[in-house]
């Protein structure tokens, strides 16, 4: 089993920032291809897909809504740690944040095509 624990939320002024960090552990197979995905939830929504990144080569893919002010990163000395940077923040971005995790290949911006998933983490931002 794999174990994803993300780290880093809280409150924020608009127009600030805070690095999300998710870690994984447990039994991860590094023969397959890995990727973790970022999503985040409001209340009364679906996970919304923000951004992914290859654990190997550091790749990445956004979403429209996380270009420019989102930043996927990897730990490039702990291979199984990533990042979120959020630049600028809004109120609207106020959401609980996800990470999650999958073996390629399979549909990146889909919920679905995560195996593991971390407990989320409150991102609030003030006007």
């Amino acid at each position: 089993q794999v174990q994803l624990v993300e780290s880093g939320g809280g409150l924020v002024q608009a127009g600030g920032s805070l690095r999300l960090s998710c870690a994984a552990s447990g039994s991860i197979d590094i023969n397959h291809d890995w990727l973790t995905g970022w999503f985040r939830r409001t209340p009364g929504n679906e996970r919304e897909f923000i951004a992914s990144i290859k654990w190997s080569t550091g790749g990445t893919y956004y979403a429209e809504s996380g270009k420019g002010r989102f930043t996927a990163s990897r730990d490039n000395a702990k291979y199984t740690v990533m990042y979120l940077q959020m630049n600028d923040l809004k109120p609207e971005d106020t959401a609980v944040y996800y990470c999650a995790a999958g073996r390629a290949p399979f549909e990146i911006a889909q919920v679905a095509g995560y195996e593991h998933w971390g407990q989320g983490i409150q991102v609030t931002v003030s006007s």
